[in-house]
């Protein structure tokens, strides 16, 4: 890959033909160094990349942090931006961000992220400003293989924060919204019994109770009116998903 301009955009892709060109148009005010990192896609994501420009590479996927760390091995400029497929970068914090990497007092950013969930903008209950650590200098960071959902970068080095939000079109209708937590329910299982979590008899009634109480109210999701409130029903019902497995796992031989 060319090293013309000092970052990369990397965006990791499986079948994202719906988002692609979008997310590459604006992922370009940024750089012209594109790579869209692919787990072999059987949509038209490669060909729809490729006429945008952007530069393509293929890998088996194995975990999101195999498939980060694979991509960061595969930039040779000193920095790197992750993009998912379904997020913008706006023009201003592409400015902000080719002044940040002029600084020598940090190694990585944490971006902040407007969530747009069944087209509304949530400010409340924790999704906002959902920041995200995705602008990293290339050899000061790795990703953590242990941490197969919600990736934990692991940095050499000071990381700050930006001021200017990335845009990210989350999920489009409410159930799309409760299949992904659904999936996600199996990874969180693994990393609370790898943090040596364990439960109570009570334990998946009295944690959705105190999630929908922290997304509600301490987080102040009600400012989000029956969005706020149907998202903090979902995740409550999410978390008795996840303790409830814990708890199956628990007593099993």
């Amino acid at each position: 890959m060319s090293t013309g301009a000092p970052i990369t955009v990397v965006i990791l892709t499986l079948n994202e033909e719906r988002h692609i060109q979008s997310c590459i148009r604006s992922a370009r005010t940024l750089s012209p160094h594109i790579l869209v990192f692919d787990s072999y896609s059987t949509d038209r994501t490669v060909e729809l990349a490729r006429a945008e420009g952007a530069e393509v590479m293929q890998r088996s996927f194995d975990t999101y942090p195999g498939q980060r760390n694979a991509a960061l091995r595969a930039v040779s400029t000193p920095w790197v931006f992750f993009l998912d497929a379904d997020e913008r970068i706006p023009s201003d914090l592409a400015a902000e961000v080719r002044e940040a990497i002029h600084r020598t007092d940090r190694v990585g950013w944490w971006v902040p992220r407007r969530n747009i969930i069944v087209g509304k903008w949530i400010r409340g209950g924790g999704w906002y400003p959902d920041y995200q650590l995705r602008l990293l200098r290339v050899d000061k960071a790795r990703y953590d293989p242990q941490r197969e959902v919600h990736e934990v970068v692991l940095l050499d080095g000071e990381a700050g924060h930006l001021s200017h939000a990335l845009i990210h079109y989350n999920y489009d209708t409410w159930a799309e919204f409760r299949a992904k937590q659904q999936r996600y329910a199996s990874y969180e299982v693994r990393v609370l019994r790898q943090q040596g979590v364990t439960t109570r008899p009570y334990t998946p009634y009295t944690m959705p109770v105190r999630e929908f109480w922290r997304r509600f109210v301490q987080l102040r999701g009600y400012q989000d009116g029956l969005h706020g409130l149907r998202l903090a029903l979902y995740m409550a019902q999410y978390t008795h998903r996840v303790y409830r497995a814990l708890r199956d796992e628990e007593k099993e031989p």
